[in-house]
């Protein structure tokens, strides 16, 4: 094992004296993200159901239960934070191997590392996986013998969805925990603590409202990019001879300018309101300026793709049958990629539904047919069209065929079976009395609606006898 975390791949604080996690890497002139990393799972902001009594990483802590975990988030949520807690709190070895250098040899290295240390002194280690995505399924499979085996405690973190990216075997051995991008309030509280505690700024610095507003915005539910800018904005005003961050202070440092944006407040739904209505317009160049100032902002993209997923049937509908394929692809690829590169998706889709024809024409077949049920227009189901499958409905059904006239038969022998008619189609009645003639879906002539309009208006013809 003799120069083992030599390499740049691996790093470990087994070998510093008094240290049991990634805290003991820290020093004054580390990040202050890194200064400011919590040393137990009460200090933790944000993830309230994995810090909650009882909670399996709350066990894995305070029982000091040998279980590996897969910690699924997006970045800046705490999981490298996780990992350091698990090993500080319980005394363990940290060892990290990074995704991105380190390969098989580097993994079984670490693993025999710490099957090493369990069987000389008894101490367990902590085997940290950061972006355990990016690892190959040769990679992945040489974690299962110290995972299975309980050589190590493997904590491995992705910001990718696992069930795509990570090997099932590994999977099925390990507790998944999925982490949530942090709220704005929660943004704040690290914020306010870092210019408090010694570790960070010590109260050397104030921070004004406007300014705090405006690194949180940027943060996007991400801790350590919020203290990065605070980091920045703090030397700054310290180059200025000032105690006071205030915003201009802090477009300086970041630069970027502060985009006047509440989401929670009117500017949250006005310009989502702006937007929608652009891509409805069809202006693609309005709409990109709309979704680039939610991008600035640090509004929540998936917010975004769910409206665009809505927008695609709401006003686009069979006119552009793709249109609802890409929104939908696009709320997936902010769910798999994240930001900032999803960005790309949502542009790419807010360009697609603009530039697409529009129709509202399931919009309004969906609303009539509503506006009928609710007025009460609800009549039998015609006996043809019942369920013929449940025990006694044979019996009814014969009872019907031989033309008992006090039982409607289910599932009556006179069902058509449309593929035995020409075309597929078959003349019969479908829908129940009450509303027998309504017509609620009515195609538009525009784009690819066109055709549908035409196919539809000669199989309503068949289908009704016409």
């Amino acid at each position: 094992m003799e120069g083992l975390f030599d390499d740049a791949s691996l790093r470990s604080d087994a070998d510093l004296p008094g240290s049991g996690s990634l805290q003991a890497n820290t020093h004054a002139s580390a990040p202050l993200a890194v200064r400011m990393r919590p040393r137990t799972l009460d200090e933790l902001v944000g993830q309230p159901q994995l810090r909650a009594e009882g909670s399996p990483l709350r066990q894995l802590i305070e029982g000091r239960q040998s279980m590996s975990v897969l910690l699924w988030g997006p970045p800046g949520t705490g999981k490298t934070t996780i990992a350091a807690i698990v090993s500080g709190q319980t005394d363990r070895a940290f060892v990290e191997v990074s995704a991105v250098s380190a390969g098989v040899k580097e993994v079984r290295a670490a693993i025999d590392h710490g099957r090493a240390d369990l069987t000389r002194s008894g101490r367990e280690t902590v085997l940290f996986v950061d972006e355990v995505h990016r690892f190959s399924k040769a990679q992945q499979d040489a974690l299962l013998p110290g995972v299975e085996n309980r050589w190590v405690t493997l904590v491995a973190a992705t910001t990718e969805n696992p069930f795509f990216s990570v090997i099932s075997p590994l999977l099925s051995r390990s507790l998944l925990l999925q982490l949530d991008s942090l709220t704005d309030d929660d943004v704040v509280e690290v914020v306010d603590r870092a210019l408090a505690d010694e570790r960070g700024l010590d109260g050397a610095f104030q921070l004004d409202d406007e300014a705090r507003d405006h690194l949180v915005r940027l943060a996007g539910g991400d801790a350590r990019r919020a203290l990065t800018y605070l980091e920045a904005a703090a030397g700054a005003a310290a180059a200025k001879d000032a105690s006071t961050i205030d915003l201009a202070t802090a477009e300086t440092a970041v630069d970027r300018a502060a985009v006047r944006y509440d989401r929670q407040g009117d500017q949250h739904y006005d310009v989502i309101s702006a937007f929608i209505k652009s891509v409805r317009g069809s202006d693609a160049d309005a709409a990109l300026h709309y979704l680039a100032r939610m991008f600035e902002a640090g509004e929540d993209p998936r917010f975004i793709a769910r409206r665009l997923v809505i927008l695609a049937s709401e006003d686009i509908g069979l006119a552009d049958p793709t249109a609802l394929t890409t929104a939908v692809a696009a709320a997936q690829a902010v769910q798999l990629i994240g930001m900032p590169e999803a960005r790309l998706n949502l542009a790419q889709a807010t360009i697609a539904l603009a530039v697409a024809p529009k129709s509202n024409a399931v919009t309004a077949a969906i609303n009539a047919a509503s506006a009928d049920v609710r007025a009460g227009k609800i009549g039998q189901v015609p006996p043809h069209l019942r369920d013929a499958h449940y025990p006694g409905s044979k019996t009814l059904r014969d009872a019907s065929s031989v033309g008992s006239s006090g039982t409607e038969g289910q599932g009556r022998v006179d069902y058509i079976y449309s593929h035995d008619e020409p075309f597929g189609i078959a003349e019969q009645q479908y829908a129940p009395d009450v509303v027998l003639d309504a017509e609620y879906y009515r195609p538009t002539s525009l784009g690819a609606e066109a055709a549908v309009k035409e196919r539809w208006e000669r199989i309503r013809r068949i289908v009704r006898g016409r």
